[in-house]
């Protein structure tokens, strides 16, 4: 069989178009390897956009957990990674932010509140109601103990120095401005955010 140049690319270029269409997915083989490739696995996870919660610069996570979310079912967080849409950090994360699903599963982390009881040496895990509670109480004796309304010249100042609050940097600018309304309403003195320490 004599070939002419003609020919040759005639072939050449079938040939081509073969292996193209085969590359792009077309073949039977192609078929077979998309079939068997595993699914990513975020594929049915729960996205929810969080704050880091290590230092002050607040920068932006997404939180990916696993479960059908049903009333009372604990959604399992698989994988934890820096948020690309926030201003903060656009997606990066330094190594303690990378490391934020190690902590969520770490053995030693505190899921419950403790209460230590006067005279005693050792940690009870309580009720959140039980430690708000107390906390508000605490804070009830101390204020009216300690609160000053008026100076020793009788101007009103409404004062309360015994107790002080110590904000987190990680809100956003209203949750920071209500917190600063809260303790000011109390008539606190001493009030600092997080990101100052």
């Amino acid at each position: 069989m004599e070939l002419t140049r003609r020919g040759f690319v005639r072939v050449t270029g079938a040939g081509l178009a073969a292996s193209s269409l085969g590359a792009l997915g077309f073949g039977p083989a192609q078929e077979a390897l998309a079939a068997a490739v595993r699914p990513f696995k975020l594929t049915h996870a729960t996205e929810t956009r969080n704050t880091c919660t290590y230092c002050s610069v607040a920068c932006g996570i997404l939180v990916y957990s696993m479960g059908d979310r049903a009333k009372n079912a604990r959604s399992n967080i698989i994988h934890i990674e820096g948020d690309p849409d926030h201003p903060v950090n656009r997606g990066t994360l330094c190594p303690k932010g990378s490391a934020l699903l190690d902590i969520v599963h770490a053995p030693t982390r505190l899921t419950a509140p403790k209460y230590r009881a006067p005279g005693t040496d050792t940690f009870k895990e309580v009720s959140w109601d039980f430690a708000l509670d107390r906390i508000a109480r605490l804070l009830k004796d101390d204020r009216d103990k300690n609160f000053i309304a008026r100076n020793a010249a009788g101007t009103t100042v409404n004062r309360w120095t015994s107790t002080g609050m110590l904000a987190a940097s990680a809100s956003s600018s209203e949750t920071a401005y209500l917190t600063w309304k809260v303790a000011r309403s109390l008539g606190m003195v001493v009030f600092d955010n997080q990101a100052r320490v």
